[in-house]
C-alpha cells in the first residue's frame, strides 16, 4: 500500500515538472518579433527557434572606422569615455547620445577598418535593432582652431597647399598642414594665418602671380573664402575619427 502511494506521488511530482517546461523565461528583457511556431506545432527541444527577442534598452550601435584612427580613438578612451552620437537616415529630430564601450580586438583586414560598439540608454526606444544611422564620434575639442573649406585644400608634388588672396587681388599657392575634416571644413595646423582668404573655385586656371575675380561661388576666376580663425575644430576628424561619414547599425 505504501509502495503504490509513493508511486502515485512520484506520477504527481513528474508532472508538475513536465508542466514547468511549458513556461520559457527569458534571459534578458526586450521586445519579442514574429513567431515562428504557432499552436499545434510539434517541436523538439534545443532544436527550434520559436521566437527572436531584441534588447532595446540599452541598445548598441556598431561603426567602424579606418584603422589609421586607431591609436587616436585608444588614446582619447583612456583619458575619459568619448560621446557618440547618432542621427536617424532621414536626419529629422534630435541626435542620441551615448558613449564608446567596446573596440574590436583585430582589424578588418579586407576592409582596413576596425570596429567599435557605442551604448545608448535608448529610453524613448527611437532607436531600433537593424535600423540604419549616421554615427559621430568625438575625440576632442581643439580650440581656436583655423579653418577652410574642403574644396579651398589642392594637392600638389609637394603636398597640400591653398590659393592665397593677397591685397592686390593676385594669388599666392601656400603650402599647409591639414589636420581634422569638420563637417565640410578642414582644420588648417600651420601655413595659413585667420582672416586670410583662400579660394574655393576654378583653382585648375590658377597659377601664383594669378589675378582672381569673385563671382559669388559661380563658376569663373574663383570664388573666395575666410580662414576660420576662433572657430571650434574637433579633434579625430568628422564621425568617430573618420574622413567621411561613417554608418552603423543599432543592435540588441
Amino acid at each position: 500500500m505504501k509502495a503504490a502511494i509513493g508511486a502515485s506521488r512520484a506520477t504527481v511530482e513528474n508532472a508538475k515538472v513536465q508542466l514547468g517546461f511549458t513556461t520559457i523565461n527569458s534571459p534578458i528583457t526586450g521586445r519579442t518579433g514574429n513567431l515562428t511556431v504557432k499552436e499545434g506545432n510539434v517541436v523538439t527541444a534545443n532544436n527550434m527557434e520559436m521566437m527572436t527577442i531584441n534588447q532595446v534598452e540599452p541598445i548598441y550601435v556598431t561603426f567602424a572606422v579606418p584603422e589609421a584612427q586607431l591609436a587616436s580613438v585608444k588614446r582619447y578612451m583612456a583619458i575619459g569615455k568619448l560621446p557618440v552620437r547618432v542621427r536617424s537616415q532621414d536626419d529629422s529630430g534630435p541626435e542620441e547620445v551615448g558613449v564608446l564601450t567596446f573596440i574590436d580586438n583585430a582589424v578588418d583586414m579586407t576592409t582596413g577598418t576596425i570596429r567599435l560598439k557605442g551604448t545608448f540608454s535608448n529610453t524613448d526606444h527611437k532607436l531600433w535593432p537593424g535600423e540604419f544611422v549616421r554615427v559621430t564620434l568625438k575625440l576632442t575639442t581643439q580650440q581656436n582652431a583655423t579653418v577652410v573649406p574642403n574644396e579651398a585644400v589642392q594637392t600638389g608634388q609637394n603636398g597640400s597647399f591653398v590659393y592665397v588672396v593677397k591685397p592686390d587681388r593676385t594669388v599666392d599657392a601656400r603650402p599647409v598642414t591639414t589636420g581634422a575634416r569638420v563637417d565640410q571644413d578642414l582644420v588648417v595646423e600651420s601655413g595659413l594665418e585667420p582672416g586670410e582668404t583662400v579660394v574655393t573655385e576654378g583653382q585648375l586656371r590658377l597659377a601664383p602671380g594669378s589675378r582672381i575675380v569673385v563671382r559669388d561661388g559661380r563658376g569663373g576666376g574663383g570664388r573666395e573664402g575666410r580662414g576660420g580663425g576662433g572657430r571650434e575644430g574637433r579633434g579625430g576628424g568628422r564621425e568617430g575619427g573618420k574622413q567621411g561619414a561613417p554608418e552603423g547599425r543599432p543592435k540588441s
